[in-house]
């Protein structure tokens, strides 16, 4: 393919993507009120965590605020529900230049890193009421907590995405692992290092001090890193197999000619 029919192809699809976002925003608008209603749920949780003596309430500032928090949220909702669209549109981009082998785990890759990014970000959905009380209830006595919308929506898509991508990084280290550059003893060899690194991780990723929310994320990431050890260790043992039953000859030996 010329390369102009490369910049022709990659025109057509980002027209689609760009299409399907647009789509979605527009079909966000009428689910502005249940999106909302997400969005707040978990300070709205939170709320009933609160100290007695503890107020704390979401504003809206400037004339326009309402309408750029319409925007802003259902900007998002449409981005994130048009995602498996214009992801697509790049892998189908990508996948003609690749091996047989490369798009076969690619696919694998693509349906596994999915549902693991959701279950990160409904991990972290349900922690977040949590981890809102615990922070808002360092209020002085006497002071209300007043929490602009923009800065509370950017703090709760931060530990969500947060959630979501640490979720992913077990399947970064099988990657690794499959490229050659890490191995299953070697992981296991720096098992404990590991652990600890990931609740090191926890513990600053989640921005509450209470060591549930650190939990909620540590634990299940522990649990895929020892999954992920065992795939590696699967993956070596295949490979030590396969390079076992290839002919190996001596510097001196002639190996056989065909023909």
């Amino acid at each position: 393919m010329a390369l102009i029919d490369h910049f022709r192809e990659l025109r057509a699809r980002l027209m689609r993507a760009l299409l399907a976002l647009l789509v979605a925003v527009i079909a966000a608008f009428f689910f502005y009120h249940q999106l909302l209603d997400l969005i707040t749920g978990p300070f709205t949780n939170a709320q009933k965590m609160l100290n007695p003596q503890t107020q704390s309430r979401i504003y809206v500032s400037g004339i326009g605020g309402g309408l750029m928090l319409q925007l802003k949220l259902c900007g998002v909702a449409g981005l994130v529900a048009s995602s498996p669209i214009w992801l697509y549109q790049i892998w189908a981009f990508i996948m003609p230049g690749l091996r047989p082998t490369e798009k076969r785990w690619s696919l694998i890759f693509v349906a596994a890193a999915g549902p693991l990014f959701v279950a990160g970000v409904g991990i972290g959905y349900y922690v977040l009421p949590k981890a809102l009380s615990v922070l808002i209830n360092f209020t002085p006595h006497g002071v209300e907590n007043l929490n602009d919308f923009d800065h509370f929506f950017s703090f709760t898509s931060r530990m969500l995405l947060v959630f979501g991508i640490a979720f992913e990084i077990p399947l970064f280290v099988i990657m690794l692992n499959l490229a050659g550059v890490v191995s299953g003893k070697a992981l296991g060899r720096h098992r404990p290092w590991i652990i600890i690194g990931t609740f090191v991780f926890a513990a600053v990723a989640t921005p509450s001090t209470d060591p549930f929310s650190m939990l909620f994320l540590a634990i299940p990431m522990t649990a895929l890193f020892f999954v992920s050890e065992i795939i590696a260790r699967i993956v070596d043992s295949r490979r030590g197999r396969a390079r076992a039953e290839q002919p190996r000859w001596s510097d001196d030996e002639a190996s056989p000619l065909e023909g």
